[in-house]
């Protein structure tokens, strides 16, 4: 059954969220299938359909208790069977909506309560079990690709346990499910061999015939047109769709508006026609979810959802016309001429000869022609050409085309292949098809076309216009041509004749592109001629600059080959690989293939061919270049977090930690790159540190290459999360570097670099002081104006944990850095917005700097921050505050001259953000040290929001909301109004906290709220005695005034109890 699901069932996209069964007749088909085969199975099969499954088959039902007969225990909404398993669970429950199901006999039993609700219940089953024999045989049946073992494991548990009558009714039953699977496998290729798609001509033929509907007194439609994105053009395979929906088999959109209901949105694709979700406004995408059945043509559609349309269309006489036979072009393949000088001059002529054609046709009349629509030049790009351009083509082609088919008669040789024909105008692929090595097809049909789209790779560039190509462009096209048809000889001078042009020009990257040069390229990777495969790739390395050319390597299965010849013993071959695969891995899916064809074992190989010894000798010399080249792909590869990943398991670290020390820079730039790179991930950062290589980044920080320095400074940036990196750091004396390369402002990246690595070895306060020695602080107050955000996130992360010793915020302060940091307050960037709030609650604890930033209004932005949407932001925001309130001159004034401020900070108390909760409460503590901002704060609802947050277990939070609630205890009844709410029993788990500062707040809420009788009893029966008791003897002097204080007020209760009791 799993492999009928996998296979014959259709599903939607995982994209749209769980994948479901789609509406279609193949799954409709499929459904009725099993839900007949599960009606039978108890009668048919009495043993197996008693046998438990091993884990219960679970979907949400529409079946309700009432549904049920009394042959099972109903409870309410709940039911369950009165059979049970082994372990006395029911076979059947029934818990709305959810139900599960542990044998086949209650599947047969619930169908049948279902009634016509059997396929709906069997499509839930099945959505929800994808594949459900796991559930009812174990994870070992679960469905494999390729060769199944389980049922020979089933067969040797049998013979081992020949007794077990079990096992063999484990058998049975999965054999019963493979034959399943076979009879709808079966019946679903009979169903889809059924259906027969839908064409361009068809659609295109039905659209006129709706047209002609439409005029007339007696008309069956209002109108019938095509949609924006489908009316603008017509590509040369009939289809109107843009390339991105033809790849999903979409040939046209139409908006059809009948007489008798609403305007009509419908897709028309190979598989049918269906509706679609429509366009709500012109600047929307078109919604192309399927939002009912598919049809087979438009006229089915219409009927059903037309009466009128139906009516009319029955009173019609219509001549259906059959589709004209579509005349096949002959099948172009890649020739393997000996005779190149015949073949080369033939060429030649008939280039000549279409060129002249070409020209001496006469210009069309402007004034008496229509306006020609053009596809844009990236659909031009795909090999889409509107049917006047392959007219145009093919008349422009005839008369070298009539040559070369007579050459083809006379020639024995020429029978059996076919030349390669003449590229189309630059600008478009060649729509002819040229065999690669893999036996594809250099370009494809509109159904299976890709548009691949990754977020990584760079915007396509426009192709040049073929008015304005210089000569080097056809001059190229020559040379592709006689790589096409020539020996060994001429191939190899072909591509040196190419080599001599300069290929980094986009026009000379056109050339090889647009006559079939890439396919070529490719298929002499395949040969045996190593000086063939030398010069294709040195070709190949230059044009892969491009990004249009690198995808289009990628599209004709290049990366492939070319990881095959990393395996090669001619080291210059595994270079031009190497170099050419680190180009073309520049976007998702080309990393993907490399993993995926076993690549980035052999580039790791790569990395291990330098020796050990210091020796310089040409073969050491070339060993390195290998390796290099290996890094170089590494390096490309390494963006796909999966690739790391694999790169790691290769063994890549040790390697990477050896060519760490060779002195070559070239070599040192790909390596430190490709480890900065990794280094995001945490097992990376624990082997740079075990592997000994932070030594050898500190070291290169003081080489001369800008480029290797900024790697390096990225590295450590990157590793310095972990502490024992930024000791090491240290240790190596990489700090003063550090600072030295701030004075290449110049240079935007290798400073974002350095300021990063900065920041992060700031977070130990001992490398605070060596920054301080170093005049650090200065500089980077320097850089807080006229930067890149990338640059001010880490210099404002800096100067925040600098700041953490008092000495540094005077420094900050004196060095004019309040100003800027306080404009910065006004930015847009989550990450800088975190760090500048930082800062500046840093600078605030200072009372000289805390004065400029309330007269530079500051606390007011501040506050403005907790209305952020982003929690780190809000958090960072709120703890910020608390500095600026203790240190300000009128706090409370200051405070409530925020209108809506004090209503803003108590909202953010139903937040689900921890941190944002600890820093709220450490706010509102400090906001209730003035007895008018507490009261407004209680009338707001402050009390019964903090009493709801006691129950937690973060001790942060516990500590901070223990403050807000001892001083919100001084005003009104408060305290009163914590008992009340609940909140005094959870406070007094606060006290078996190992945190000494959760002990030292929540003594003094518990003082506070000891204040109140209800509130002592409520604590002496939760048992706080004792554990005050032992704090009354800490050295923390609070805590212990705090302690005792509570102790006595019980103390004095029970006293007060007593006497009255007794007199």
């Amino acid at each position: 059954m799993g492999v009928a699901l996998a296979r014959a069932a259709q599903w939607t996209s995982a994209s749209s969220g769980a994948c479901r069964l789609e509406l279609t007749r193949v799954n409709e088909a499929l459904l009725r299938d099993v839900v007949r085969f599960v009606e039978q199975f108890s009668a048919r099969h009495p043993r197996e359909a008693k046998l438990v499954f091993k884990e219960p088959l679970r979907w949400k039902t529409s079946l309700r208790a009432s549904d049920f007969t009394t042959e099972y225990d109903i409870s309410g909404s709940c039911v369950q069977s009165r059979d049970s398993d082994g372990d006395g669970r029911p076979l059947l429950q029934l818990t709305p909506p959810h139900v599960s199901v542990c044998c086949f006999d209650q599947l047969t039993r619930l169908l049948q309560l279902a009634n016509d609700r059997k396929l709906k219940e069997v499509r839930a089953c099945l959505e929800a079990n994808r594949d459900p024999v796991v559930q009812m045989l174990g994870p070992t049946f679960a469905m494999v690709e390729g060769e199944d073992s389980s049922t020979l494991r089933l067969l040797d548990r049998l013979k081992e346990d020949s007794q077990s009558g079990e096992v063999e009714v484990e058998v049975r039953l999965l054999l019963i499910l493979q034959q399943l699977d076979t009879q709808l496998l079966s019946s679903s290729l009979q169903q889809l061999a059924q259906e027969v798609s839908l064409s361009p001509a068809a659609v295109r033929r039905d659209v006129e015939l709706l047209k002609r509907l439409c005029a007339g007194p007696e008309k069956a439609l209002k109108s019938v047109d095509y949609t924006s994105d489908s009316a603008g053009y017509e590509f040369s395979n009939g289809c109107r769709s843009p390339p991105s929906s033809q790849v999903h088999g979409e040939i046209a959109s139409l908006l059809i508006e009948p007489c008798d209901s609403e305007p009509l949105f419908i897709t028309c694709s190979t598989a049918g026609v269906f509706l679609n979700a429509g366009v709500q406004q012109e600047a929307e995408e078109k919604a192309c979810d399927r939002r009912s059945d598919v049809h087979k043509d438009l006229v089915s559609l219409l009927k059903t959802k037309s009466r009128h349309f139906a009516k009319s269309i029955n009173k019609q006489d219509f001549v259906v016309q059959e589709e004209p036979p579509t005349t096949l072009e002959p099948h172009v393949e890649a020739v393997d001429v000996e005779a190149a000088s015949q073949t080369l001059r033939l060429h030649e002529h008939q280039e000549k000869n279409a060129l002249k054609k070409a020209r001496q046709q006469p210009a069309p009349n402007k004034s008496g022609s229509e306006k020609k629509l053009e596809p844009s030049l990236k659909w031009k790009n795909l090999g889409l050409q509107s049917p006047h351009e392959v007219a145009e083509e093919k008349k422009a082609r005839k008369s070298g085309g009539e040559r070369a088919t007579e050459s083809q008669r006379k020639s024995p040789r020429s029978e059996s292949k076919v030349k390669a024909s003449r590229s189309p105008l630059p600008g478009r692929l060649s729509s002819s098809k040229i065999k690669t090595s893999g036996g594809g097809t250099g370009t494809e049909d509109f159904s299976a076309s890709s548009s691949e789209s990754d977020g990584d790779e760079e915007s396509e560039r426009r192709g040049e216009s073929h008015t304005d190509l210089p000569s080097d462009y056809w001059q190229i096209q020559k040379l592709v041509k006689y790589l096409k048809v020539g020996n060994q000889t001429a191939t190899v001078i072909a591509l040196c004749s190419m080599r001599d042009f300069n290929l980094a020009q986009e026009a000379c990257q056109l050339a090889i592109r647009d006559v079939g040069g890439l396919e070529v390229l490719i298929n002499l990777l395949d040969t045996d001629q190593i000086k063939c495969k030398i010069g294709s790739l040195k070709i190949l390395k230059e044009i892969s600059q491009s990004s249009q050319i690198r995808r289009a390597i990628a599209d004709l299965g290049g990366l492939q080959t070319m990881v095959l010849i990393l395996d090669s013993p001619d080291k210059e071959l595994k270079c031009l690989a190497a170099e050419t695969i680190a180009n073309v891995a520049r976007f998702k899916r080309a990393r993907r293939t490399v993993r995926q064809s076993g690549g980035i074992k052999r580039l790791v190989e790569l990395l291990a061919c330098v020796p050990g010894d210091r020796s310089v000798t040409s073969d050491r010399e070339r060993d390195v270049e290998v390796a290099r080249c290996g890094a170089l792909a590494l390096w490309s590869c390494s963006k796909s977090s999966r690739n790391k990943e694999a790169i790691r398991k290769a063994g890549a670290i040790p390697l990477l930690a050896r060519l760490l020390k060779v002195p070559q820079t070239n070599m040192l730039i790909p390596v430190v790159g490709t480890l900065q790179e990794c280094a995001s991930q945490r097992s990376y950062r624990v082997a740079i540190q075990t592997e000994g290589m932070i030594k050898d980044l500190v070291k290169n920080l003081n080489c001369d290459n800008q480029e290797l320095q900024m790697h390096c400074a990225s590295a450590i940036f990157k590793c310095a999360e972990d502490k024992q990196t930024r000791d090491l750091v240290r240790k190596y004396d990489g700090l003063r570097p550090l600072v030295v390369l701030l004075t290449q402002a110049s240079n935007k990246q290798l400073l974002s670099a350095t300021t990063g690595a900065i920041w992060k070895c700031s977070i130990s306060m001992e490398n605070v002081a060596k920054f301080e020695e170093y005049k650090a602080l200065e500089m980077l107050v320097g850089l807080l104006t006229d930067q890149p955000e990338e640059v001010l996130v880490n210099v404002v992360g800096a100067l925040g944990e600098c700041a953490q010793r008092p000495g540094n915020r005077a420094t900050i302060r004196k060095s004019g850095g309040i100003p800027p940091l306080v404009g910065l307050l006004t930015g847009t960037n989550r990450a800088l917005l975190v760090n500048v709030t930082r800062a500046v609650g840093a600078c605030a604890a200072d009372p000289e700097s805390m004065t400029i930033i309330d007269r530079l209004d500051g606390v007011r932005l501040l506050w403005s921050l907790l209305k952020n949407p982003n929690p780190d932001v809000q958090a960072s925001a709120a703890w910020a505050i608390c500095p600026c309130i203790e240190n300000a001159k009128d706090a409370g004034e200051m405070v409530r001259s925020f209108v809506g401020g004090l209503e803003l900070i108590v909202r953010l108390l139903k937040s689900e953000n921890k941190e944002v909760l600890a820093s709220v409460c450490a706010a509102i503590a400090n906001i209730a040290k003035d007895e008018e901002n507490l009261a407004v704060i209680t009338d707001h609802g402050v009390v019964p929001m903090l009493a709801v947050l006691t129950n937690t277990t973060d001790d942060q939070l516990r500590r901070y909301l223990a403050e807000a609630v001892a001083h919100c205890c001084t005003w009104g009844s408060n305290c009163v109004a914590f008992g009340e709410a609940g909140a005094v029993a959870p406070l007094v788990l606060y006290l078996h906290s190992k945190d000494p500062a959760v002990h030292r707040a929540t003594a003094q809420a518990l003082f506070q709220l000891s204040r109140h009788p209800n509130n002592c009893i409520t604590m002496h029966q939760s048992g706080v005695v004792k554990p005050l008791i032992d704090m009354m003897g800490s050295s923390d002097k609070i805590l212990q005034e705090a302690a005792a204080g509570c102790v006595g007020n019980i103390r004095r209760l029970a006293l007060a109890n007593d006497k009255a009791r007794y007199g």
